[in-house]
């Protein structure tokens, strides 16, 4: 994790204007060192100048302690160190006070102007040094010699530190440009997290609402049928034993239909929920949510797999609508069937759909408008397949008693969302003559 711009900026632990203490020493000491320079060279330059010798060693003491501001004021240090070179004292001051100034983030004609100024004075002063030992005849070269000298020497004080300044502030700005850049990619990692993270929210809550759709379409219409078999085997136990027996039969078919569809769905849930907690294993990557993803996905294949068949068929077919009606007409509801147009062969989501709009609208007859006359028709056309499921009012049933069937209100909005999901209309509401309608158009190319 890197550190960001406000921690940086609050982790200040050193006295007045440095950020740490090894600093305030490190700068205590370089001025200590240089005030005793400049105080040792002091005396020179007093015997020099004939003043005192005490006034010599307190400038030169002064001078060299200005250096303890070199990070606050770097500008001050350089004019300093400028201004007593042609006292011949301050070279450390004078060489720290150039590469702090080329290190700080400060204007480059600022920076160059400063260092012109010291290199102009430096090689002035050598100059004169050079060409006064020389006349006093200290050593004895030739005219070449005192300008080689005033350049190297000044260059040798000038352009080292200046150099390695340059370096050191650009480096260190490079250094905070990437850290900021680290802090923004924290950020942007973090938000990015915080939005997959909804995301996934989301994504459980449709697949929630997905697998109970499913389980939904799967176990309510036998479960609702065998409710109504078991109405009419109870009203007829006594008077027609060989249709009580009859009903008995089909009420353990629809059962056991019933339950070999729950468990393959549990199945599919179980392993769906095995196989993703191995790949969280291999990832190593513990996570509380539910894999409910790769269950959605699994539970909508076995939703849609009709089980009343030892091979197992991939899905409930158009093929198979005959069936569906006849276990409604078993169970004493009058249902008429209408084909129209070519039967031809769809997508299997295609005819899973269909499929299923007409099974929930007769599972819906059968809860609220039992005994009532039904018409169930489909119709295939050109670039779509239509169904239409109505009923009429169920008929006044005053000597037995209706059958009550739980319902959770979402027939209607399952079958809506399973349309919309393949770009079809979907329409159901009650008819004129006190009925209700569930209509369903499904492109056939989807």
């Amino acid at each position: 994790m890197t550190t960001t711009g406000e921690e940086h900026a609050t982790a200040l632990t050193g006295p007045w204007w440095w950020t740490r203490w090894r600093s305030a020493l490190f700068d205590g000491s370089l001025a200590l060192v240089s005030a005793v320079e400049c105080g040792a060279e002091g005396q020179s330059f007093a015997r020099d100048a004939g003043l005192p010798l005490v006034v010599g060693v307190v400038f030169g003491l002064l001078a060299g302690s200005v250096l303890l501001v070199r990070r606050r004021w770097p500008i001050a240090v350089v004019l300093v160190a400028i201004a007593v070179t042609p006292a011949q004292m301050g070279f450390l001051m004078g060489i720290v006070g150039l590469y702090t100034l080329a290190a700080c983030e400060l204007p480059r004609r600022i920076i160059g102007a400063l260092a012109g100024m010291s290199l102009v004075g430096s090689m002035v002063v050598t100059f004169v040094q050079v060409q006064r030992d020389m006349a006093r005849g200290d050593f004895s070269l030739g005219n070449w010699f005192v300008p080689f000298a005033a350049v190297t020497t000044s260059l040798g004080l000038t352009a080292p530190p200046l150099l390695l300044g340059l370096y050191v502030g650009a480096r260190r700005r490079l250094m905070e440009s990437l850290r900021e850049r680290a802090d923004s990619l924290e950020r942007e990692l973090q938000l990015l997290a915080e939005r997959a993270e909804e995301r996934a929210e989301w994504a459980r809550g449709e697949e929630r609402t997905r697998i109970a759709r499913e389980m939904h379409d799967v176990v309510a219409h036998r479960v609702s049928l065998m409710v109504v078999h078991a109405a009419a085997l109870q009203a007829v136990a006594r008077k027609d034993p060989e249709k009580a027996v009859r009903n008995a039969a089909l009420v353990g078919d629809m059962g056991r239909q019933a339950l070999t569809e729950l468990r393959e769905m549990l199945g599919v849930l179980r392993s769906g929920g095995e196989e993703r907690q191995r790949q969280d294993r291999e990832r190593a990557a513990a996570s509380a949510a539910p894999p409910l993803v790769a269950v959605g996905a699994a539970a909508a294949a076995a939703a849609s797999r009709a089980v009343g068949e030892p091979g197992g068929a991939e899905g409930p077919c158009l093929a198979e609508l005959e069936e569906l009606v006849g276990q409604s007409a078993a169970a004493g509801m009058v249902v008429d069937l209408s084909v129209q147009g070519e039967a031809r062969e769809y997508g299997a989501e295609i005819e899973q759909t269909a499929y299923r709009v007409v099974q929930e609208a007769l599972t819906n007859v059968h809860k609220h408008a039992a005994g009532a006359k039904t018409y169930v028709r489909l119709a295939h056309r050109a670039s779509e397949i239509a169904m239409q499921v109505e009923n009429e009012p169920p008929p006044e049933q005053a000597s037995a008693p209706p059958v009550r069937l739980p319902s959770g209100g979402n027939g209607l909005l399952g079958m809506k969302e399973r349309v919309h999901a393949l770009g079809g209309v979907f329409v159901s509401g009650p008819t004129d003559a006190g009925g209700f309608r569930v209509s369903a158009v499904i492109p056939a190319t989807s």
